[in-house]
């Protein structure tokens, strides 16, 4: 993985602020009655007119400039005509390439009221991560990582979404290496000072299990139950992580 320069990492910490900002203007327009192509069309103009690219679009042939992620639905959903209705689950997944270097983060929320097993997925999730990113540090093994996220996850009853990960980033929106959200304590790579991840712990209330949708893009939960995903783009420093893509 990449060890940034100072400079380099200026750029990506002016990217996720960018990022940051657009994801919390975007929660606002997740009400009922709006169409989810409308809050892609929203992300888009918006990281444009900060001299921005959005990092989906095209990627891997990707259409749109976010993921718009609704209840049973995971991850990589694609913008449409759908309506978001009050009590649905939605994950926002955006990118942002500015001068060169890319973020990329996630948040999931409900919409209006909600059920309290719904409220504590939610709640558990986000916790997932950022008890994974307490323990990033110069020299830590990401095993340690891997394995604080997981048990926070199953330790509340939920399922730890197996078979996606997160990433390295940088100069590529997905760099290696890849970084699952289970493993073991004292196994991995070793963390380094200057690298940049992406920490995206995934947790479904119901089985870990996923399947592809029919749009060929869309990974669902098999058995219907409803997923959550948090991600920051973290860079790890001597002492710590400093999250990139914090919001204010």
């Amino acid at each position: 993985m990449n060890i940034k320069s100072k400079s380099q990492i200026e750029k990506m910490r002016a990217s996720g602020k960018i990022l940051a900002q657009v994801l919390l203007e975007a929660k606002k327009l997740c009400i009922p009655g709006t169409r989810t192509i409308e809050i892609d069309n929203f992300i888009e103009k918006y990281i444009y007119s900060k001299n921005s690219i959005p990092s989906f679009k095209n990627f891997k042939g990707y259409p749109y400039s976010s993921c718009i992620s609704i209840n049973e639905e995971v991850v990589h959903t694609l913008p449409s005509e759908r309506i978001i209705k009050e009590g649905d689950l939605i994950g926002l997944d955006v990118g942002v390439l500015y001068e060169g270097f890319h973020t990329d983060s996630a948040i999931s929320f409900g919409v209006g009221k909600i059920s309290n097993l719904d409220e504590k997925l939610l709640r558990v999730t986000k916790k997932a991560l950022l008890n994974g990113i307490s323990v990033v540090a110069d020299n830590v093994k990401i095993g340690d990582v891997q394995a604080r996220i997981q048990e926070t996850i199953e330790n509340a009853g939920f399922q730890v979404i197996r078979d996606l990960c997160g990433h390295g980033i940088g100069k590529k929106m997905q760099e290696p290496p890849s970084i699952p959200n289970i493993g073991r304590k004292g196994t991995g790579f070793t963390l380094k000072e200057g690298m940049t991840i992406c920490l995206e712990p995934m947790a479904a209330i119901g089985t870990y299990k996923i399947a592809l949708s029919d749009d060929d893009w869309s990974i669902v939960t098999l058995d219907g139950s409803h997923a959550a995903q948090f991600e920051h783009t973290i860079l790890i420093t001597k002492t710590g992580a400093d999250i990139l893509t914090a919001i204010d």
